[in-house]
């Protein structure tokens, strides 16, 4: 706020809202079908905490807030949300006021877009870019040049229907048999688990990270409502989406 790159009410960056309606726009545009800002199932960063940037650089991670669209068969799959990002990946070096788009084509592979996302100048750039466009229309005596193409009518796929890997952090009993109970319980659920690793101990209390393989959200999130109710469970300190 005092470099003039937050509103002064920073609700809609901190909350994923901001990126929620560029997705929403952005996916309209390459998938050719209607998507709005309440198809998006956005979260932020206020549960980011420094330790889980911590973790994640020691295990070769960053952690960035991403809008996500993918086309599948079954529909549209867009959300927001904060993501672990392998440090060899092009997104993990955008950092303070940039911004970049991430796009994956069938025939182009691999672009991005990037440049600044906030203050005076990028912001005085766009809204005269728009003020211009407006001239023109109005001298042209048109409504604008492109219209919406927006020819398809692709469903949404429901967050719980989608597929992602997890990283889990949470605060267990220091005990024989909780690794296995918390096992037990993934695999029970359907959810694999890629890695999991003991950090550190703290009196009879020891801290746990688990990374799955790539599942469905419905089942980790059955796993997790489990969790809370195992006793050996003493907090499940984070949840992040690890890409890829």
């Amino acid at each position: 706020q005092a470099k003039g790159f937050a509103e002064a009410d920073p609700t809609a960056d901190v909350d994923g809202l901001d990126a929620a309606a560029k997705i929403a726009i952005l996916a309209s545009i390459a998938f050719n079908s209607r998507v709005t800002i309440d198809d998006v199932h956005a979260e932020g960063i206020r549960n980011i905490t420094p330790l889980d940037l911590e973790i994640a650089k020691d295990m070769g991670y960053c952690v960035k807030l991403l809008a996500h669209a993918h086309r599948t068969e079954e529909g549209i799959d867009v959300r927001v949300h904060p993501t672990m990002l392998p440090l060899s990946h092009q997104l993990a070096t955008v950092n303070g006021v940039y911004n970049a788009i991430y796009v994956v084509g069938d025939a182009v592979g691999e672009t991005m877009f990037f440049g600044e996302g906030a203050g005076s100048g990028p912001a005085a750039s766009a809204v005269m870019g728009d003020v211009m466009e407006a001239a023109r229309n109005l001298r042209c005596g048109c409504t604008g040049r492109i219209g919406c193409t927006c020819y398809r009518h692709l469903p949404v796929k429901p967050v719980e229907e989608t597929q992602s890997r997890y990283f889990l952090r949470m605060q267990v009993e220091d005990r024989p048999g909780v690794l296995a109970s918390v096992a037990s319980v993934l695999g029970n659920n359907g959810v694999s688990i890629a890695q999991i690793i003991q950090k550190s101990r703290q009196g009879d209390s020891a801290e746990i990270v688990v990374i799955t393989d790539t599942v469905l959200e419905r089942n980790f999130r059955d796993s997790l409502t489990i969790f809370r109710e195992m006793s050996m469970i003493r907090e499940i300190s984070s949840v992040l989406r690890v890409y890829g």
